[in-house]
């Protein structure tokens, strides 16, 4: 079944999309209010009770800003640790560089390019978080690199991975049935449900794997440490050459953490291309010098200018939009630099 996207771009009316749910927001134990079992006495003065009301406030919100203080202090405290364990994690649960070559039998590096743009578009369909994209694509890769797949089963590893996906980062979720619909009803749920079994076994359970959307929202935190107002331009820009990366096979060469820097250094080189896009605290941060990024930089770049994946519309859709500040449309010099690797 297409998606609203991929109709949209065949001018094509004949799909009928299910209604969606809103989303329900997580919510934290200090907002709930209005508590049942909240019993006031009758004989309490109620302007005695007003009175400690405010003070209650004024304490609430001396608390909330200490709490601020001390979440920054742990956040310093931690970052190495943090850190240290998302780059051990990034390299332990990685998918095999070259698995088309010693896995796969039939499944081309076309097919999974056709596969992941299809999923950016379910994933714009039900309006899914980037995080869960990037980690179904994360669970694709990893399953590939120890399964042989048919051609007509690769779907169905797709949508399956995206609900194990949407389980782990999604506060709702879509049923499983959704992921049925979205595929003409091709698979039935114990198909969806069997396959979910599979990918869970191959991944030893271990879902939780760092993508570049992990590193590129740590980068972009550092980036914008000094500055008053965030560049949005910047972070979308970032997050579209990040997604565009899922697209290519190749990619999977790269470390998330070297593709997010590489987002980044890329994202920095066309907003302004007269400034060196590797600032001293990116490379203290990240740990990688300008030269370490510069195969990856290109290769975002050959994606960016359409000399890669040049067929796959959905990402380049989806980020033409205005909520994205149209980032797709950006111009950009047709080369970066060389001097901009240089150590």
């Amino acid at each position: 079944m297409e998606t609203r996207a991929a109709a949209k771009r065949k001018k094509e009316s004949g799909v009928v999309v299910e209604k969606q749910h809103p989303k329900k927001r997580r919510v934290v134990l200090g907002e709930l209010s209005n508590l049942p079992n909240l019993i006031v006495p009758k004989t309490q003065d109620l302007s005695k009770q007003k009175r400690q009301c405010l003070k209650n406030s004024n304490i609430k919100k001396l608390y909330s800003l200490n709490n601020t203080l001390s979440s920054l202090q742990i956040d310093q405290q931690y970052a190495s640790h943090i850190d240290e364990y998302l780059r051990a994690m990034e390299t332990k649960r990685r998918p095999m560089v070259n698995y088309m070559d010693k896995v796969q039998l039939v499944v081309t590096t076309n097919m999974r390019e056709i596969l992941v743009d299809w999923l950016v578009d379910v994933a714009v369909e039900y309006k899914l978080l980037s995080e869960t994209l990037h980690l179904s694509v994360s669970y694709i890769d990893r399953f590939l690199s120890v399964s042989p797949v048919t051609k007509s089963r690769l779907q169905l590893l797709g949508v399956s991975s995206m609900l194990i996906a949407s389980k782990y980062e999604e506060a709702n979720p879509p049923r499983v049935e959704k992921f049925c619909s979205i595929t003409d009803n091709t698979y039935e749920k114990k198909e969806v449900v069997k396959m979910e079994t599979e990918i869970l076994q191959s991944l030893n359970f271990e879902m939780g794997n760092p993508t570049s959307i992990t590193f590129l929202k740590r980068c972009l935190g550092v980036a914008s440490v000094n500055k008053k107002t965030p560049n949005l331009k910047v972070e979308f820009l970032s997050f579209y050459l990040a997604e565009l990366s899922l697209l290519d096979y190749d990619c999977i060469r790269f470390l998330p953490s070297i593709v997010a820097a590489s987002s980044l250094f890329l994202a920095s080189f066309i907003i302004s291309p007269e400034v060196h896009p590797w600032t001293s605290s990116l490379r203290e941060w990240s740990g990688y010098k300008p030269a370490e990024l510069k195969v990856c930089v290109l290769t975002l770049h050959d994606l960016y200018f359409s000399r890669k994946a040049a067929s796959s519309r959905s990402v380049r859709d989806k980020y033409k939009q205005h909520k994205f500040k149209y980032v797709a449309n950006l111009p950009s010099p047709p080369h970066v630099p060389s001097y901009y690797f240089e150590d």
